[in-house]
């Protein structure tokens, strides 16, 4: 997590934000431009200005940030009781959880173990940084277990925070750690192409066993030169992971070649180096949908494959509906993934296709507790007993005003009117743990109220049972949705699912890569769409015209849909990551079950998206007066790719950045 400090910079320019509060009409209160300018004096550490605003923003639902600045300049000269007093005055609420983070790190700075392993107890879910300083307490007053509980932090794949170093420097230096596991790392670093991160772990090595960015880069820019059996270089360990990681990227643009290079060299390497060459290999077959994937995974040794490739081996037996297989994958899976409800749900479906019915119904039940994608399915299988829509159970309004009495909930909103989403967001998420059904659908409300449907859908979906549908599936601007969809004869139901997950009806949202509006809308795409149409201005569509945004985005959704032969799965899979990359997970020969290709398409971002598109589309019928709407129905099959559907993605917009909506993260 970052500091106030850092989040008060992470946000828009002061003096925007000062002028939007002060603008904002009727929103728009008296304590907002004193708590802006108070947040600003925060920010400069101008603690003499930042108590001449306190007083304007006492008994105000954000004087508890004022007064958390306020300690936060002083640490170093105020006793701990005055921290502790307000630790305790904020019990359980955001401003209380971030000021104890801050009072962890500057105690750890003056190395007062004592005040870190004290407060750290109070931490929910502490992160990686948090949990290193807790480590590094324990070592000062010579508690050695501590070793052994962080050594799986060793292993990350991302550059872990410094305040790890430390950790890591006394795991070498007892030998809980040790080189094979430095090795162990690299290796893990190298398969995700983290090249820096690998070069620095090897740095401190001789030289031969210190990693050469210039040969990763040669690894990843031509590997098949670095294989050549003529120019293979594997004396040193370095030389050899350098020579797996040419194999890894060569196996992610063509495994079948990398099978037969594999094939000539593989004998030049260790045994262990063996095993994760043809691990690797078997993942990339796998993550290309190739149906030789199966086959591959029956010659890795079973103590090789990674967490991550243990579930490509899953994904790889059930794109090919290998039940055998299937089974055996997930059981081989760890048992967090195991139990998951996307694979008991397959385990369900592997135990009935194998003709074990009470078995699969046994675990269809479990499955069937689950409010999204797969406990849909799972209620579907089960018949329509199960299937039905859940009771109304939405919130009375004594419900409602209790929440609006939750003073993290009247922070979050405070924040929110004044343009702090990003506070607003984790104030308001911070607030709901840990709230009951009835509050939950409550505070949704409470946010619907206030115009913020993404908080509306993101708290109705933590319920625990699938009950007011109205808040999980809200319509606001139902009608330019209604339009667009007959416009292009779309079903609006799956408008409504796919619009829900790509802003969650916020006509202000804006990703990171330039998507834009309810529909997030490229603006390439609207560029294109416009030539399309015949329109001069394309801007509306990525600007302030919602109406715009509708019509341009339910033209491309008519679009990827006709040219994903009708499959709305296909389509929406398209409209995420691009047409391209949504013809290739297309199988080349045959149909494929719908909810098959949802759980292997190989981006994760993606699989999380249609799994949710179509779920949702399935709510928004049955809102509509639609009981016997399907999910399993609506997934239907894929059709298998063809030349006439690759010849239809020609000028389209390119894969990813092009597409409707943000590139998707493998």
């Amino acid at each position: 997590m970052t500091s106030f400090r850092v989040i008060a910079r992470a946000v828009l320019p002061m003096v925007a934000l000062v002028a939007a509060a002060a603008g904002g009409g009727e929103r728009a209160c008296a304590q907002d431009v004193p708590f802006l300018a108070a947040r600003e004096a925060f920010v400069r550490g101008d603690a003499a200005r930042l108590d001449s605003l306190e007083p304007a923003l006492r008994g105000t639902p954000l004087a508890a940030y004022v007064e958390g600045w306020q300690l936060r300049l002083r640490f170093g000269e105020l006793p701990d009781d005055a921290v502790r007093a307000y630790l305790e005055r904020y019990s359980g609420q955001y401003p209380a959880h971030r000021l104890r983070i801050d009072w962890i790190r500057s105690s750890a700075r003056n190395l007062r173990w004592d005040v870190v392993e004290n407060e750290l107890a109070r931490i929910p879910d502490p992160d990686t940084e948090l949990r290193c300083l807790g480590w590094q307490a324990r070592l000062a007053r010579g508690d050695r277990t501590a070793l052994a509980d962080a050594r799986p932090a060793w292993f990350a794949t991302r550059e872990q925070p410094e305040a790890c170093a430390p950790v890591f420097d006394a795991l070498f230096a007892s030998g809980t750690t040790t080189e094979a596991d430095r090795w162990q790392r690299v290796r893990l670093v190298l398969d995700v192409d983290n090249a820096a991160l690998a070069v620095a772990l090897t740095a401190k090595g001789d030289a031969g066993r210190r990693l050469e960015r210039k040969a990763l880069d040669a690894a990843a820019r031509d590997p098949q030169r670095v294989l050549d059996p003529r120019r293979l270089r594997v004396a040193t360990r370095a030389e050899r992971e350098t020579a797996l990681y040419a194999l890894g990227r060569l196996a992610a643009r063509d495994p079948l070649l990398a099978v037969e290079q594999w094939a000539r060299i593989a004998s030049r390497f260790v045994a262990d180096d063996r095993a994760w060459g043809q691990a690797v290999i078997a993942t990339a077959a796998s993550r290309r949908h190739l149906p030789q994937a199966v086959a591959l995974w029956r010659d890795v040794d079973d103590s090789v494959p990674t967490p991550a490739q243990r579930v490509w081996r899953a994904r790889a037996a059930l794109r090919e509906a290998d039940w055998p297989a299937l089974e055996t994958a997930i059981a081989a899976l760890p048992a967090d993934e195991r139990d998951s409800v996307a694979w008991q749900y397959w385990r369900a479906r592997a135990a009935a296709a194998r003709g074990r019915r009470a078995d699969a119904d046994a675990l269809f039940m479990k499955v069937a507790q689950d409010t999204g994608f797969h406990g849909q399915l799972a209620r579907e299988a089960l018949g329509p007993a199960l299937s039905a829509p859940a009771p109304d159970g939405c919130p009375s309004e004594a419900d409602v005003a209790a929440a609006a009495a939750l003073p993290g909930l009247a922070r979050a909103l405070a924040l929110y009117r004044i343009g702090l989403r990003y506070e607003g967001n984790l104030e308001w998420h911070w607030s709901i743990r840990g709230l009951d059904d009835r509050m939950l659908f409550a505070a949704a409300e409470l946010a619907r109220r206030d115009g913020w449907y993404e908080r509306t859908i993101a708290t109705a979906d933590r319920a625990q049972v699938a009950a007011c549908p109205a808040l999980r599936f809200p319509t606001p601007y139902r009608d330019l949705i209604a339009t667009g969809a007959r416009d292009h004869g779309l079903d609006e139901a799956w408008v409504l699912g796919l619009v829900r997950q790509e802003s969650r009806f916020m006509a202000v949202a804006r990703s990171g890569v330039g998507a834009s509006g309810l529909m997030q809308v490229m603006p390439a795409t609207a560029r294109w769409i416009a030539r399309r149409l015949g329109v001069a201005d394309w801007r509306g569509a990525v600007g302030d015209s919602v109406a715009d945004n509708v019509a341009f985005g339910t033209y491309y959704l008519r679009t990827v849909l006709d040219r994903s032969d009708g499959s709305p799965v296909a389509a929406s899979a398209a409209y995420n990551a691009g047409p391209g990359r949504a013809l290739q997970w297309r199988h080349p020969d045959r149909a494929i079950e719908g909810a098959v290709f949802v759980d292997t398409i190989p981006f994760a971002e993606t699989r999380d998206y249609v799994r949710k598109v179509m779920a949702n589309a399935t709510g928004y019928a049955r809102l509509a007066g639609r009981p016997a709407d399907r999910l399993t129905d609506r997934l239907g099959q894929v059709p298998p790719r063809s030349a006439a559907a690759l010849a239809s993605t020609a000028g389209l917009p390119l894969d990813p950045a092009d597409g409707a909506a943000a590139p998707p993260t493998p």
